[in-house]
């Protein structure tokens, strides 16, 4: 059951809502139930659409999870006789399905009111987070609903105290000064009631940045084996030119991106981004964004024209959040241009400013679009079928890192269909300071066989990754327990430990100290985590790990790791 707030602040559980599963397949429903009993919401079940109609006009639901297919009456059929009645026309539906729908096939179901598609086998984790929203909207909107004719009947009780009030103000000025001093009670009492609303508000707006956090860094546990499977296959067969093995491997650094962004956006929210600003190159920074834009630009056949200044231009920012930046504008000018579209990106100077500008022959945008464009979550083209993906934040980014930098970021378009421009201002350095070379690593040659152990309580995440790290030629062993970590150090006498710090029973910080305490700075220990804040690097640090490792870690800094030194690596080196 939900919990939520009271006036005066306690916590309430709110009645669990209505939830109808709808599947001709017993053993399915059951799974269904498993899977969503946790939620504590009320489970109906029903074995085919009609069973499922009989029971929509005896109740009400607050999501429906529907089989697609099923005998006699299919789950699209169901659907479009459930919304065909009035009092069921907005209930939410999620499609269940174990064929691979075409897009049509999904086209048809979102048009006949699916939110949402579930794929068999079900993750438990996918379909109860979708369950849980729809069904914590339902309960938002009757209560709203609630609230709503509360405020009606206390409006009619107004007008009727209104009309009191002046009766009383005709007969009595005395009574008329006492009824007003009554009234500015009430409106202090209501400007105090506002105040706590805009409190829990700003609450809410924090628990969200929060979320967002937490839910990027769950991500990061299961794509860290998927990552490490692909880098293995990869290692194992450099020359495979299967087409589905570059697929999987562009998806997946798409979806890590995404996590990225997600991040990024909670700690800008939060005010815990913070640049490494240096003496850097404009040119270098673009040529990192276009290598890192270029999947998606070749991917849609389309052709990339620089304009760059021939003279170095310097800059004091940080690389890689201005790198990202340029990559944000040439990825979205993909997205939004048809096959075999035209994008430009150059700079120029002028005065003390660096102008970049980025255009294309894209959907362009009307006067109103280009007022929000830069609004978080916003999507210029949200229609199904010509849907371009993404979550609407890559232009927020843009704008804040921009912002950072102590520059701006303006768009242009002369309407639909026309295109858009946009265009970058950043301050110019005027110098270009020298930069001073990496320190060579302590000791160790590259190729110098080594004994690794892995600790992670994810079997797969430790496997993928001791599978990996064998295969660029070292002894290996995985732990899957932290409380044996100790003796398996001591029987197999590792010099590189890479260690997993969120597991239970043992945290990794505590592993780390209880290593460091016996064998000194004998042993190189990396965290790998999908934590990968400013302070939970600081705090990794402060327990004793030599490097800091962002679940899905990237095979080149494990390859750096192991290969250049059993001590920290050089600034720079992968952390």
């Amino acid at each position: 059951m939900a919990a939520t707030l009271n006036d005066t602040g306690a916590a309430t559980v709110a009645a669990p809502v209505k939830i109808l599963l709808v599947d001709d397949q017993p053993g399915r429903l059951l799974t269904y139930r498993t899977i969503l009993e946790p939620l504590g919401e009320e489970l109906v079940d029903a074995r085919s659409g009609m069973e499922a109609l009989k029971l929509l006009m005896e109740d009400e639901y607050a999501v429906i999870l529907l089989d697609v297919n099923m005998p006699v009456m299919d789950g699209f059929e169901t659907a479009t006789l459930i919304h065909q009645h009035p009092r069921f026309e907005n209930t939410p539906i999620i499609f269940v399905t174990a064929v691979n729908l075409s897009d049509l096939d999904r086209l048809r179901g979102y048009k006949l009111g699916a939110v949402d598609y579930v794929m068999v086998p079900v993750i438990p984790e996918i379909m109860r987070t979708k369950v849980s929203v729809l069904a914590e909207l339902y309960r938002k909107r009757r209560e709203l609903q609630a609230l709503n004719a509360s405020l009606a009947t206390a409006h009619r009780e107004l007008q009727v105290e209104k009309a009191r009030e002046l009766e009383r103000l005709n007969a009595s000025l005395r009574a008329a000064n006492a009824e007003l001093e009554l009234r500015n009670r009430e409106l202090l009492a209501e400007n105090k009631e506002r105040t706590r609303a805009e409190r829990r508000l700003r609450e809410a707006d924090q628990r969200k940045d929060e979320f967002l956090a937490t839910l990027a860094h769950e991500l990061r546990n299961p794509l860290a084996p998927l990552q490490n499977a692909l880098a293995v296959r990869r290692l194992r067969e450099p020359d495979d030119h299967d087409p589905l093995l570059a697929m999987m491997e562009r998806q997946l650094s798409l979806l890590v991106r995404m996590i990225e962004d997600l991040l990024d956006i909670a700690r800008i929210t939060r005010g815990k981004l913070t640049l490494r600003r240096a003496s850097t190159i404009l040119q270098d920074v673009i040529a990192a964004a276009v290598d890192t834009a270029r999947p998606l630009i070749e991917e849609g056949g389309h052709t990339l024209e620089l304009n760059l200044p021939e003279s170095p231009v310097p800059l004091d920012a940080d690389h890689a959040r201005l790198a990202q930046v340029f990559a944000n504008l040439l990825n979205n000018a993909a997205k939004y241009s048809d096959a075999k579209g035209r994008i430009e990106l150059g700079a120029a100077l002028e005065g003390d400013e660096v102008q970049v500008w980025i255009s294309d022959s894209g959907i362009g945008l009307t006067p109103e679009q280009m007022d929000t464009v830069f609004e978080m979550f916003h999507q210029v083209d949200t229609t199904v079928e010509r849907s371009r993906g993404g979550l609407g934040i890559g232009l927020t980014l843009v704008q804040r890192l921009t912002e950072m930098h102590g520059g701006r970021v303006e768009v242009q378009s002369d309407g639909p269909g026309l295109g858009a421009t946009f265009r970058v201002r950043l301050p110019h350095s005027g110098t270009v300071e020298a930069v001073a070379p990496s320190a060579a690593p302590v000791r160790n040659a590259a190729n110098e066989k080594r004994r690794v152990l892995i600790v992670d309580d994810n079997h797969d995440a430790a496997d993928t990754l001791a599978m990996m790290v064998r295969l660029l030629g070292h002894d290996t062993r995985a732990v899957y327990d932290p409380l044996t970590v100790e003796g398996e150090v001591s029987a197999f006498g590792p010099e590189i430990v890479f260690l997993d710090v969120g597991m239970p029973g043992r945290s990794g910080y505590d592993v780390a100290r209880a290593l460091r305490d016996m064998h000194g700075s004998a042993l190189v220990i990396v965290a790998v985590t999908g934590w990968g804040q400013p302070e939970d690097r600081q705090r990794t640090t402060q327990a004793g790990f030599d490097h800091h490792l962002v679940k899905p870690p990237d095979i080149q800094a494990i390859t750096d790791i192991c290969s250049k030194g059993l001590r920290p690596l050089a600034e720079g080196s992968p952390q």
